[in-house]
């Protein structure tokens, strides 16, 4: 509790946050990506499923000194359409005793889910069999994600002692993530079109459409399989939830209903509805929020 309480002033811009289904997240254009800090070292391009697609590769991002690190996996969204690992938020988590992963995921033009989440998985696996070789901690592994990327680490979070998704290599190892940081990601998809919002989720070339190989109404049962919700029991981590109260693209209530589903199950969780916040954008880059993502990593990755 010290450590948060000595709050250091954690800043990064979050220009890798892809946006909704191909929409520019609402931030200002002078953003530039993060530099990696002094010292500090890239491992570009790694391969986390050997002989798989371009798209099952990560990057690893590791401060210049320290052992035994906490771990902290960003992972991208783009509606599950686009997207990249390249320039991730949160590269001065390097600077205050973090390492850092990016990964890439098949997208949904190239398979539909759950290849999504199981690449995730197969991501996480890899990171713990690799742990020793690269100064990582793998019982401190958290996960981080923006919009898809959100509802991909709200998925790890809600699935972990889920073995149905672990495919692959490393099976002998878990894919259970220690805690979940979920910005505006959609959590229910059976639920999306009840709520306004600028896309018709309901459309037959939506997002979700695309995901599942079909619009979700012909899709019912893919639609609950994807759902964060449909898994979450008491064994979940805890979890941060930020949404903006002004997102065009994902509905407010996606995040009220997951909020809902961990308290019942007596999952701890925070919610916080971000004042004036788009799908991203600058509301989220107050530093009353970076500091609020950055405690709920300390918290729960480093305070033992």
């Amino acid at each position: 509790m010290m450590r948060i309480m000595q709050c250091v002033r954690f800043v990064c811009c979050l220009a890798g946050w892809a946006a909704w289904s191909g929409h520019a997240a609402d931030a200002p254009p002078q953003d530039t990506p993060e530099r990696l800090p002094a010292g500090a070292r890239a491992l570009t391009n790694i391969a986390y499923v050997p002989n798989g697609s371009d798209r099952q590769k990560l990057d690893l991002y590791l401060p210049a000194s320290g052992t035994n690190l906490p771990l902290v996996v960003w992972i991208h969204g783009g509606g599950w359409t686009e997207g990249s690992k390249e320039d991730p938020p949160g590269l001065r988590f390097l600077l205050h005793g973090f390492a850092l992963a990016s990964i890439n995921y098949r997208l949904s033009q190239d398979a539909i889910f759950p290849a999504q989440l199981v690449d995730c998985k197969s991501a996480i696996r890899w990171l713990r069999a690799h742990a020793a070789e690269h100064g990582l901690d793998p019982d401190h592994i958290g996960v981080w994600g923006a919009s898809a990327g959100g509802h991909l680490a709200a998925l790890l979070g809600a699935t972990g002692e889920t073995r149905e998704f672990d495919q692959g290599g490393d099976l002998r190892l878990s894919s259970r993530v220690q805690c979940v940081c979920d910005l505006f990601g959609p959590t229910d998809l059976t639920q999306i079109t009840n709520y306004p919002s600028d896309i018709n989720h309901a459309a037959p070339d939506s997002p979700e459409a695309k995901l599942l190989g079909g619009p979700i109404a012909q899709n019912a049962d893919k639609a609950q399989h994807a759902n964060p919700i449909h898994y979450i029991t008491k064994d979940a981590p805890p979890f941060l939830i930020l949404h903006g109260d002004k997102d065009p693209y994902v509905p407010l209530e996606q995040s009220q209903l997951l909020a809902d589903a961990l308290k019942k199950a007596g999952v701890p969780v925070i919610f916080r509805v971000v004042p004036g916040g788009g799908h991203g954008g600058a509301a989220f880059r107050r530093q009353e929020e970076l500091d609020r993502m950055y405690n709920f990593f300390v918290q729960h990755l480093k305070s033992d």
